[in-house]
């Protein structure tokens, strides 16, 4: 089955191991270092219960997306699978939530990383953060693949130590592993929603489609084994901190990770903690300009965004210009703006793309059996956004409404030249 588009096409260089390495450095990343406190502090007791409901969330995406991503080869993820399954209005209100949204993410992890390096110039260190990777990204995608891979083993080794310290302290204790949810259900949704922001990456390997080799069996292969993976490591990294902490001390955490090494009796590993929550910002930076500008090459075929960002570097086989404009607007936002509340917002377009690719899925085969899992995702994504703080309810809705009405108006516009 074909895919609209231009005839420019990206190079397939990627096979599993890069695609896993890739959905790994957008997973385990930053939100390890950070999700666990304010996830604890909404679910209490019930944290343990909130990890593996948005595991199962995540899961039933990983599935629809790997699917989708086997029969629509071509860059750009859910915006194409919408597009395509559903109808342009979908596939467009999908590829609008990703890049507005994830956009946000790379600022917000742009300052990250500019906050563990040098707090006091947060902003200078997470432009140059911003311009570097951009420069990686257009050097060629296997560049990008190359650096990722190291990153993943940086960031895996320092929560392999962070487990190993805490669960072999004198301060571990099994019983402050309650899986009691003294947060409530509402909390432990809530927690879900915040934890599923940490595993949204494993659609980096869908929006990479263009690039994968034999992508009918190697995105299906790849998706799966980075999600599994990841929730491994966090369950891991979870089980140890809660040990050391509990529920409630760590929800008043700051620095999650660090607190927990510090009172497993290391305070030395404390700085290692931070260098790790550094690079690992550093590779969901990296990852989310490649799936950012990827959905907006997709999007410029179709004359959704401006269509000089549909070209291909003759050379880097990369869509140069718009990793060009995402660098330049995720630079622009990390050198002026505080997006530590834009995040909330982000979960939310995150949850209503992948409602999207679910919806998209259930139309695959009208078998009772394969239609459950898409329903079953598709119902946990809307439940999960809904479940977000209000603030971000708000917002997240507010944004996906100017992007009906940039929708309405072209609409209107074409119609009448035509």
């Amino acid at each position: 089955m074909t895919v609209s588009g231009s005839a420019a096409e990206l190079r397939r260089t990627l096979g599993v191991g890069d695609a896993v390495v890739i959905g790994l450095g957008s997973m385990v990343g930053a939100g390890i270092f950070a999700a666990l406190a304010p996830a604890a502090h909404a679910a209490g007791s019930g944290l343990l219960l909130g990890l593996g409901l948005a595991a199962l969330v995540a899961y039933c995406n990983a599935t629809s997306s790997a699917r989708l991503a086997a029969l629509y080869p071509a860059s750009g993820g859910t915006y194409v699978y919408g597009r395509e399954r559903l109808g342009p209005f979908w596939g467009y209100l999908a590829g609008w939530s990703f890049v507005v949204g994830k956009t946000a993410s790379c600022a917000a992890m742009a300052l990250t990383v500019g906050a563990y390096v040098w707090p006091g110039q947060a902003h200078a260190v997470a432009v140059a953060a911003v311009v570097a990777l951009t420069a990686v990204n257009y050097g060629g995608i296997q560049k990008s693949a190359w650096l990722t891979r190291v990153i993943v083993a940086v960031v895996l080794a320092v929560l392999a130590s962070v487990v190993v310290v805490c669960l072999g302290s004198a301060e571990s204790d099994a019983g402050r592993l309650d899986i009691g949810a003294s947060g409530g259900f509402g909390g432990v949704l809530q927690a879900a929603g915040l934890l599923f922001f940490a595993f949204a990456g494993y659609a980096r390997i869908a929006t990479l489609g263009e690039e994968v080799r034999d992508p009918a069996h190697t995105i299906p292969r790849a998706i799966p084994l980075a999600l599994g993976i990841t929730l491994a490591v966090y369950t891991c990294v979870a089980v140890a901190v809660l040990s050391v902490l509990g529920s409630g001390d760590l929800g008043r955490a700051d620095a999650p990770l660090a607190d927990a090494v510090r009172a497993a009796g290391v305070p030395g590993l404390v700085p290692v903690v931070r260098v790790g929550a550094a690079v690992a910002a550093l590779g969901s930076l990296l990852a989310l300009i490649l799936g950012v500008s990827r959905t907006t090459l997709a999007m410029a075929r179709d004359r959704h965004l401006p269509g000089a960002l549909s070209a291909v570097h003759p050379r880097f086989q990369v869509p140069h210009r718009a990793e060009l404009a995402v660098g330049t607007v995720v630079a622009a936002l990390a050198a002026t703006v505080d997006v530590r509340d834009a995040i909330g917002f982000s979960s939310f377009g995150v949850l209503a793309y992948y409602a999207v690719a679910n919806a998209s899925a259930w139309t695959l085969d009208p078998a009772p059996l394969k239609r459950v899992l898409p329903a079953v995702g598709l119902l946990g994504c809307v439940v999960l956004a809904f479940a977000l703080p209000g603030t971000s309810v708000v917002v997240g809705a507010a944004v996906l409404a100017v992007g009906v009405v940039v929708y309405g108006v072209r609409a209107r516009v074409a119609a009448r030249r035509r």
